[in-house]
């Protein structure tokens, strides 16, 4: 993770540095810009995001079946609240890895999933038992009187 932060930013000085040196200051100026219009981009995308889910319960999703279909290890924590709408319940204690969440459906089902570095690592959906739907069948099958 901390590499990956030091490249981005190795990556952004040499880009400065390239742009000064073919084409001086105008060209310093029009990389900036572009850096710049990418970082408001990113930091809109967030907004847009924390602001779907400021407007949802925390930790419930529409169906925790569905999510646990769609999570894929090494999914970000933001793309996970991206995807459910809503901000997951934290069960785990702050500053302490791995970040432990869990999402809630209205019949009961959940998602408890286990972040280090902001990064999914691990899930597990928990179903509550079915109810016995026909606790008593009629002995020829037909239907009853």
């Amino acid at each position: 993770m901390r590499f990956q932060k030091l490249f981005v930013l190795a990556a952004c000085a040499v880009l400065l540095f390239m742009a000064h040196r073919a084409y001086g200051w105008p060209g310093l100026a029009a990389a900036s810009g572009g850096l710049l219009m990418w970082l408001l981009l990113h930091f809109t995308r967030l907004m847009t995001i924390l602001q779907r889910a400021a407007h949802r319960p925390i930790g419930y999703v529409d169906s925790a079946v569905m999510l646990n279909a769609k999570l894929r290890p090494g999914v970000t924590l933001m793309h996970v609240i991206a995807m459910t709408r809503s901000l997951g319940e934290r069960l785990s204690d702050e500053n302490v890895q791995p970040e432990t969440y869990r999402w809630r459906d209205n019949s009961d089902s959940f998602v408890t999933a286990d972040f280090q570095d902001g990064k999914l690592q691990r899930w597990k959906l928990d179903r509550p038992a079915p109810a016995d739907a026909d606790p008593v069948a009629p002995e020829n099958g037909g239907p009853t009187p």
